[in-house]
């Protein structure tokens, strides 16, 4: 039998301890077994190095965004996966237990939230979609989020004429949130710093606001109003400060909804401005974008890898730390990605 590891956060402030754990063999009837070749870190990672959350419990085997082989799958997965399959998997890291964290060599995920990897992508690449893919999908289409309608392969071009402004374009849930809503026949406004213009643009964006300018908050109000209001279909906060979306949302004539990408603070809300900070709440909906859309979507290459990997240098789970630091110190239109030995 195989043997296993983990990258363990036993508690807040202190690094990451690498050694064995328990290797699963039982999973559900809807689960498969998951041995890892690359894992991607989300700040979410780092952050609950340095703070400790009242709901999660150390210790904790922490990490969302893997990509690896098959090993086994239960009764009802087996009519999508069989073993050998590479995929693509979002762990549930702080609240599935121990054998669903991410971060070790061998995972047990949901079989609704994996997708098949076409053979063009790497398992580098294609470990930057699992919880982008989760969080922009509840924020688009939840009913309780935008509620808007689910995407088509095919679909680039709005017929209604309506459109979404997507705050942070070029980071990794903008990045996926903007081609998602272009395959829901959208036309799509967002923000990025001018370097990351013609990469926001490539994914879709129809027109693109530097984000650090003074008059930005002014210039998208004046673009959203030349437009018609009732076709705004609202705000999608993926990176950065919600503050000037909200702003946004207050001073357009159409007053739309801001879905965010973190908490939204009660007391920075305008008055008549509705916002809301994405919760996953209607998992039906992220089944039908791992089952049915990512994997057409990708396989005839309709969708991209974005943003794209930095693949840290040291391999293994020893490279998690690594990249920790590496994300704390900033990075812009990449994701930091950790490859197995």
């Amino acid at each position: 039998m195989p043997t296993n590891r983990a990258a363990w956060q036993d508690e807040a402030g202190i690094k990451l301890s690498i050694r064995s754990t328990a290797y699963e063999t039982e999973v559900a009837a809807n689960q498969i077994l998951v041995k890892v070749q690359a894992w991607a870190i989300n700040p979410c990672d780092h952050m609950l190095q340095d703070v400790a959350l009242p709901f999660v419990k150390y210790p904790v085997i922490l990490g969302e965004d893997i990509a690896g082989t098959v090993v086994s799958t239960g009764s009802s997965a087996a009519t999508r996966f069989r073993p050998d399959d590479c995929v693509l998997a979002f762990a549930k890291g702080t609240t599935g237990g121990p054998t669903m964290g991410g971060f070790q060599e061998y995972v047990i995920v949901d079989a609704d939230t994996a997708s098949p990897i076409p053979k063009w992508i790497s398992f580098a690449e294609a470990s930057v979609f699992p919880l982008a893919i989760y969080s922009s999908a509840h924020a688009l289409f939840s009913s309780q989020m935008l509620g808007l309608p689910l995407p088509r392969v095919g679909k680039t071009e709005s017929d209604s004429g309506k459109y979404l402004l997507v705050w942070g374009g070029s980071s990794v849930l903008g990045s996926n949130a903007i081609q998602m809503a272009r395959a829901a026949e959208l036309d799509v406004l967002s923000t990025a710093s001018e370097r990351n213009f013609v990469h926001v643009k490539k994914l879709g964006a129809n027109k693109v606001f530097d984000y650090s300018s003074e008059s930005v908050v002014d210039d998208i109000v004046a673009e959203l109003d030349s437009r018609d209001p009732g076709l705004c279909v609202g705000i999608f906060h993926a990176a950065g400060n919600v503050e000037p979306c909200l702003q946004i949302a207050a001073k357009t004539k159409g007053s739309p909804f801001v879905v965010s990408s973190g908490p939204v603070p009660e007391d920075k809300v305008p008055s008549g401005v509705r916002a809301k900070m994405v919760f996953g709440d209607q998992d039906d909906i992220v089944c039908k974008i791992y089952g049915d859309f990512l994997p057409r979507a990708l396989a005839e290459r309709r969708y991209v890898v974005a943003p794209e990997p930095l693949i840290i240098q040291t391999k293994g789970l020893e490279g998690i730390q690594e990249g920790y630091e590496v994300l704390k110190k900033g990075v812009s239109a990449r994701k930091v990605v950790v490859e197995a030995e």
